[in-house]
Order: structure tokens, then C-alpha cells, then sequence
């Protein structure tokens, strides 16, 4: 999933577009870098940032997803935490709902989705982007957001949405600290009870720079590890912001633990033999 942020204040790439054209050949070109999805987001989520109004945030996805399904057959996504935005996007042409507030913040969210039959992305989060780094403190990582994730994904399938629309975002870099989103990359099998595709977005994150002390443009290679490690611990779908490079690294890790799988599979079989 390649990133396409048209905001003017996103931690990474914020303003980095002149225009809606500019912005959809950028989502072309991830798509042809391997992208499989483009994420389009007009609100940053970043720390601290504060809402926009929904109008302001129409206008800034609507004509990119319009431009960007001109182009590409890839997927698009939209990465609302608004129904109205929603409505639009998916009439402009988006696929999928990215929903950082796993359907929480608007009350119309979940009916949509469920109306519109699009898949959509249920990502933890503590708080609201503004304050959720003032909120990081778990008695139970993993539990709790295993809990949140699993209770999230039932008020989904209340609502009408089918259970194989529904993805899973741990919510690294939201409303934990450095620790906590290592920890979570390498623990991540502990959703795999939960039965349905993970999604993890590592990419250029604050966490990466504190490990490495590093910013944001110099996260390559922390991004890429990040993402691999995820891969490995059971990760189905990358949000990145270096598709190119992230998508060579991965289909070389999907080769080799495919080729684990397979030595694997053999070994089972010759025991099952000599039985």
C-alpha cells in the first residue's frame, strides 16, 4: 500500500504535491513501483494534528482518486475517519475505507461502509491524533489491543459489514511509544487468532528516528526493516511511503519464507512416512 498524503502538514511528505494531476501521477508511479493499493489522505494524523473540516478534506482526495482512477487499475483506498469523505472517495472511484478510528469517530461510518461493500481498515489507536502520545501506558500490550481490535471488528460485522471485508491495523506510532511499536513488530503473530489480514504502517515513523536518530527522509532502510520483520511475523499488506524499495525487499523475504514453508511441508511428510 504506497502512500499518497495531499495534506500540507503530514510528518513526512506534507505539501509535497502541487495539485491534484501532480498528486495522481505520484500514485501512478507507486503503482508501477508495485503498489497495490494507493492510499489517498487528506487529514494528517501525525501527533498533535488537529481535524479538518470535511468539506477541506473532499477537496482535497476527491479530485486526486478522480485523476488517480484515470490512470491505474491499482486499488484505492482512502484514509478517512469521516463518512461524508468516505461517500465521496468511494464515488470518485476509491476501493477501500482506511479508517484510523476503526469506525469510532462518526457515527455514519459503519453503515456506509457496510452500504457500499468495500472493504475497510480497523486500526488501534488511543485518544484522537491530538492527544494520543499523551496516552501510552498499557498494562497489557498486547491484550488490550487485541481486545480493542476483536471488539472493533464485531461492532463492524454488527453494522452489516461482512468479516472477510474487514483488515487489521495494530496502529504503530499511535499512542505508543518507541517500545511499544518495536515490540508489537516483533510480537505480531498475537493477532493472528483474530483471522483476518493484518496491515502494518512502519513506514518513516518517529520510532524508527529515535532508534536510529534519524529524520523522517533518512528512514529508508529502518522503514524497510520494519516492514520485513512484519512480513516474517505474519504482516499481510505494508503501508509505505518507498514502494519501489519495499516492495524488492519483500517479495525477496516472501521467497525465502515460502522456501522455509516448503522445507518445512517436506520434512512433515518424510515423518509421516518413517510413521
Amino acid at each position: 500500500m504506497g502512500i499518497l498524503n495531499v495534506t500540507p502538514d503530514s510528518f513526512s511528505d506534507g505539501g509535497s504535491y502541487g495539485g491534484s494531476e501532480e498528486a495522481a501521477a505520484r500514485g501512478a508511479e507507486m503503482a508501477a513501483e508495485g503498489a497495490d493499493v494507493i492510499d489517498v489522505g487528506g487529514e494528517s494524523t501525525r501527533p498533535g494534528s488537529r481535524p479538518v473540516p470535511e468539506d477541506e478534506e473532499i477537496g482535497r482526495v476527491v479530485p486526486v482518486i478522480r485523476a488517480l482512477r484515470e490512470r491505474t487499475g491499482a486499488l484505492i483506498s482512502v484514509d478517512t475517519t469521516k463518512a461524508a469523505v468516505a461517500r465521496e472517495a468511494l464515488a470518485a472511484g476509491a476501493d477501500i475505507v482506511n479508517d484510523v478510528s476503526a469506525l469510532r469517530f462518526d457515527p455514519g461510518m459503519a453503515g456506509l461502509v457496510a452500504a457500499s461493500g468495500a472493504p475497510v481498515v480497523l486500526m488501534h489507536m488511543r485518544g484522537i491524533p491530538e492527544t494520543m502520545q499523551s496516552l501510552p501506558a498499557y498494562r497489557d500490550l498486547f491484550g488490550e489491543i487485541a481486545d480493542f481490535l476483536a471488539g472493533r471488528a464485531a461492532a463492524a460485522r454488527a453494522a452489516g459489514i461482512a468479516a472477510e471485508k474487514i483488515i487489521l491495523d495494530p496502529g504503530i506510532g499511535f499512542g505508543k511509544t518507541a517500545e511499544d511499536n518495536l515490540d508489537l513488530i516483533d510480537g505480531l503473530a498475537f493477532l493472528e487468532p483474530l483471522d483476518r489480514p493484518i496491515l502494518v504502517g512502519a513506514s518513516r515513523k518517529a520510532f524508527i528516528g529515535r532508534t536510529l536518530g534519524l529524520e523522517p527522509r533518512e528512514r529508508l532502510e529502518g522503514s524497510i526493516a520494519a516492514g520485513i520483520l512484519s512480513v516474517a511475523r505474519g504482516a499481510h499488506i505494508l503501508r509505505v511511503h518507498d514502494v519501489r524499495s519495499t516492495r524488492r525487499a519483500a517479495d525477496m523475504a516472501d521467497a525465502i519464507l515460502a522456501r522455509g514453508a516448503a522445507s518445512a511441508s517436506r520434512e512433515e511428510g518424510r515423518d509421516g512416512c518413517r510413521t
